[in-house]
């Protein structure tokens, strides 16, 4: 269940037009339409939300909010969706959580994305052994053009930046959930 009414009070005035999924740049991927998503919500049905492929594909572009004709706050809906998922460990939201994370570890080490490194703390976090082979075909093929270089291990020179992702983890500690304002 959506642990609040706050993300149900955002959407109460919801009147089912379209407009959003009509604006989406994603919609043709997605399993269900956002319209149909913000029915969900308002019907209370996670299982069916967190199973879905609509908020996770969401690429925050803001056009569904931008066109509402509710002026609804509807790509803030869809993060906060977001964040329940994480939280709710969803079984469909554990890769993308595993790849954000992996990707701002080797930033914050770093200072920059690191490739080889970035895939490695993905895979060592999706415990799959089998799932690097899925990448290897496109990897090799990136490799061949020079985009993606092996790097052998080295120190850590992102370390001007720790202090950066200290301060950040130190503002989420202190700022309540969205969703509990």
């Amino acid at each position: 269940m959506i642990t609040t009414t706050h993300i149900k009070e955002l959407l109460s005035t919801c009147m089912q037009c379209g407009t959003c999924t009509a604006s989406c740049p994603n919609a043709f991927a997605m399993d269900m339409p956002p319209r149909k998503l913000w029915r969900l919500v308002l019907m209370d049905r996670t299982e069916d939300i967190f199973n879905s492929t609509t908020f996770s594909l969401c690429s925050t572009c803001y056009f569904c909010t931008l066109r509402c004709p509710r002026g609804l706050p509807l790509t803030r809906v869809m993060s906060l969706l977001k964040e329940q998922a994480f939280k709710a460990k969803s079984p469909g939201y554990k890769k993308g959580a595993a790849f954000y994370g992996s990707f701002m570890e080797s930033v914050r080490r770093h200072g920059r994305v690191r490739e080889s490194e970035f895939m490695t703390l993905y895979f060592m976090a999706m415990k799959n052994p089998l799932l690097p082979l899925e990448f290897a075909g496109i990897g090799l093929k990136l490799m061949k053009k020079n985009k993606v270089a092996i790097q052998l291990p080295s120190r850590a020179d992102g370390s001007n930046l720790d202090r950066l992702f200290q301060k950040v983890k130190e503002i989420e500690e202190r700022q309540p959930e969205p969703w509990q304002e």
